[in-house]
């Protein structure tokens, strides 16, 4: 079994130890959520700042020229494109992963007039299925059947499990049955080199393992193939073909400038501007090969004191862990009053997600001994952790 020395002698090795340092991160504490909300960038802040006092109070209203503000949801989407296995003109930011999801949908299901059914994974972050419930019949995954198909949409990684799918091989087999496919990549962009070049759409957030901040924009990508035929139902004024025309009826713009919808969130994209400039330097090949090793080391750590959830092999898996347990809840709870942060998935699952960035190997052998802590004293069993938060 690996012991601590031999985790600290890992992170002296570690080609990404570096990045660390470029995350603000609470002292004694040890970060596993990275799958549901990134540690912030030291240069978030800073770049919030210039973006309100010397863009917003310098320019005023000047700024939709003169900083770049209206341009953003094109600039950043080609920022995004490489993360994604895309191209420049394929990705526009912007919205909510909700609205992202209706929006592909939508236009595959015009796409394919004819067929009425959505293929979905009944595990899918719960947003993917309800944004589309009414748009279609939806059929689960499970059936294995794709020829009356209008469209698949499906999460590269499970939210709960962690269980990844193999993207190049459903895609292949989703169009050759003549539907569209669409992946969400929210769980798997920036833990691992996500590939939807195939696919004929796909939808992420920024907030996860990017480190965009709460609230940051989500996007979609469009295949070049159906730019031109492609229908965006949400008409809103920054995708008309001119929108300073002001005329009273709506044009679509060409490109991807069609997946518009309406004024970019300008301190929002500000923050995962300083994100970005970061994942510019980073090799994704590293962080998959650190993500594969911290949750691998996490699992043989952990060993029988919990119920595995997430596939064993680890190419099977995203950048997260889950475990079973009974009382998940409390567990959890007593987990991070003891420095160790995961979070839980109802009914019973504890979730923790390694950002290959900023965790450490000892971070896992330190989180590992709290978990066994916590459970061989009991320490979940007080009546305060019983208590059910608002957010969990």
């Amino acid at each position: 079994m690996v012991d601590r020395l031999a985790c600290l002698a890992m992170d002296q090795e570690d080609p990404l130890r570096a990045f660390r340092e470029e995350f603000a991160l609470p002292e004694d504490e040890i970060y596993l959520v990275g799958n549901s909300l990134g540690a912030p960038p030291r240069t978030a802040a800073e770049r919030v700042r210039q973006a309100v006092e010397d863009e917003w109070g310098r320019h005023l209203v000047g700024g939709w020229n003169e900083a770049g503000w209206y341009a953003q949801p094109l600039t950043t989407g080609d920022r995004l494109a490489p993360l994604i296995g895309a191209g420049p003109g394929e990705v526009v930011a912007g919205n909510t992963t909700s609205i992202a999801v209706y929006q592909a949908v939508n236009a595959a299901m015009r796409l394919r007039p004819g067929r009425d059914v959505i293929v979905v994974d009944r595990g899918n972050f719960p947003t993917d299925n309800y944004m589309i419930e009414g748009l279609g019949e939806l059929r689960d995954i499970g059936e294995g059947r794709f020829d009356d198909a209008a469209c698949v949409l499906l999460s590269e990684v499970d939210y709960r499990t962690g269980a990844r799918y193999d993207v190049p091989e459903v895609t292949a087999r989703v169009q050759e049955a003549g539907a569209l496919m669409i992946w969400d990549v929210c769980h798997s962009v920036g833990a691992l080199r996500v590939d939807v070049s195939a696919a004929d759409f796909a939808v992420g957030c920024t907030y996860k393992y990017l480190n965009g901040g709460p609230g940051a924009p989500a996007f979609l990508r469009v295949h070049p193939r159906h730019q031109a035929t492609a229908e965006n139902v949400l008409s809103g004024w920054y995708g008309h073909a001119e929108p300073f025309a002001f005329e009273p009826g709506f044009r679509r713009a060409d490109g991807i400038r069609r997946f518009t919808v309406s004024t970019p969130h300008v301190l929002s994209f500000a923050a995962l501007e300083a994100a970005l400039d970061m994942w510019e330097r980073v090799d994704l090949d590293q962080v998959r090969a650190k993500s594969m090793a911290l949750t691998s080391l996490f699992i043989d750590l952990v060993g029988d004191r919990l119920e595995l959830a997430s596939p064993r092999d680890p190419e099977r898996r995203g950048s997260q862990v889950s475990f079973y347990h009974h009382d998940g809840y409390p567990v959890m709870r007593a987990l991070i009053d003891h420095g160790v942060h995961g979070d839980f998935r109802a009914p019973d699952i504890l979730r923790f997600g390694f950002a290959p960035l900023y965790t450490r190997y000892v971070d896992v052998w330190n989180a590992a001994q709290t978990v066994a802590e916590v459970l061989e004293k009991e320490l979940w069993r007080e009546d305060r952790y019983a208590v059910r938060l608002a957010v969990t």
